[in-house]
């Protein structure tokens, strides 16, 4: 299949990236970092989540963050709610789009949100419902769709069965995660190729981690069975706690310097991020994440 002429990238590094950052980011930086991303021609920005601060610390102050963001016009500024307290919370902060998450691993599943896929999907059935009777669009994520760090290899019919889930209960795009970073290339187009012959290829997202280095490679063969839609993170950020050695998301820069050299179009100012990025990393005392803005940068 021919790549796609266009990719809308979905950056997630306010809210997947900083959430596992062990010190506290003031709401002053989350703010700043929204923004500055808001001026570099991104149209999706995962901005927060609203989960219990008790599990989630760093997210505690998404309220006060979406109250303070400078929202643009064309800009989508979703948020995680995994029940339905965080969607109250949602409609009150005035939210326009909501993420919900499901694993395609059994033991993550219960590791990560203490309860069965099955469980966590008859959770998410009422939310989903309340959030499209307001007015809200819901994009549903399926982690560890190549690899588990507690049972290994996933069954692309496994993460079928979730997305597919995901679909019918009303979720208008569903991102596909390598949770961990493990997958490669034939295992990331064997996913896709999977889903999509249940579900329509332009709704499905690819989300995938750098751990073992393989994000871009896994992407742009995603990209070759039709996806048109990619998550990825500012300055790398992220990174998943269950997992020994998780790099962060895929970053940004990286992904945007590969799209723009294959002359596909995203609307993103490549020297605009890498300055979101270089504000980010400065504020957490460390180098940037992306091979392309430590490049330019030096």
């Amino acid at each position: 299949m021919r790549l796609p002429n266009r990719v809308k990238m979905v950056e997630v590094g306010p809210r997947d990236g900083l959430q596992n950052e062990a010190r506290p980011v003031p709401v002053a930086v989350k703010v700043e970092l929204i923004d500055r991303l808001s001026r570099t021609g991104l149209t999706v920005i995962e901005s927060g989540s609203f989960v219990s601060p008790k599990w989630v610390p760093q997210m505690a102050s998404t309220a006060e963050v979406m109250a303070a963001i400078a929202r643009r016009p064309g800009i989508a500024y979703p948020v995680l709610t995994p029940n339905m307290q965080g969607l109250e919370a949602a409609l009150a902060a005035g939210m326009e789009e909501v993420a919900v998450f499901a694993a395609a691993s059994e033991t993550f599943s219960r590791r990560n949100i203490n309860c069965s896929i099955a469980e966590s999907l008859e959770r998410f059935a009422p939310v989903i419902e309340a959030a499209r009777a307001g007015g809200l669009r819901v994009r549903g994520y399926v982690s560890c769709v190549l690899g588990c760090p507690y049972e290994g290899a996933i069954a692309p019919a496994a993460v079928v069965e979730v997305a597919s889930r995901l679909a019918a209960l009303g979720c208008y795009e569903i991102s596909l995660g390598d949770t961990v970073g493990v997958g490669t290339p034939l295992q990331a187009q064997a996913v896709v190729e999977a889903v999509s012959a249940r579900l329509p290829v332009e709704m499905l997202a690819a989300h995938f981690h750098d751990t073992y280095g393989q994000a871009l490679a896994n992407l742009l063969a995603a990209m070759e069975k039709g996806v048109a839609v990619v998550d990825s993170s500012v300055a790398g950020l992220g990174g998943c706690p269950y997992a020994r050695g998780a790099a962060g998301n895929v970053a940004s820069e990286d992904v945007l310097y590969m799209l723009n050299g294959m002359g596909i179009a995203t609307g993103i100012d490549l020297g605009m991020l890498i300055e979101a990025g270089d504000f980010i990393s400065a504020a957490l005392e460390r180098p940037s994440g992306s091979k392309v803005a430590r490049a330019r940068g030096g």
